[in-house]
């Protein structure tokens, strides 16, 4: 069974730190690009970073600014965003999945994704 779970979500004030974690189980990890998206109340859901497997170049929606950074350790099956400087805005369930191909934009067409980590940042 393909199984995606996230954690690391917290409570943090604004201009604080969380690492997220991606812990993939029953697929081969290293086939898939990782995506990080995210969805708060009463907007779209919003692709936030994703890392290619081939050349582990990363992308990031531009609201990211260089704050966050993804990453993804094979030998472990597991990926990280670490989020640096986050801002109320920020809040939002977190999410990964994998993807054939690496996309923050078309985040609806997914091969597998998980339960999500709540971040919630105040002010």
């Amino acid at each position: 069974e393909v199984q995606l779970v996230e954690s690391g979500g917290g409570l943090v004030q604004a201009g604080g730190s969380l690492r997220l974690a991606c812990k993939g189980s029953g697929f081969t990890f290293d086939k898939y690009d990782v995506v990080w998206f995210r969805e708060a109340p009463g907007k779209e859901r919003e692709g936030v970073s994703c890392i290619s497997r081939s050349d582990k170049r990363a992308f990031y929606g531009d609201f990211v600014k260089g704050r966050f950074t993804i990453s993804a350790d094979p030998a472990k099956t597991t990926a990280y965003l670490q989020m640096n400087d986050l801002q109320p805005e920020d809040s939002a369930v977190y999410h990964c999945a994998t993807r054939i191909t690496c996309s923050i934009y078309d985040v609806y067409v997914l091969d597998a994704w998980g339960q999500g980590t709540l971040v919630t940042v105040s002010s």
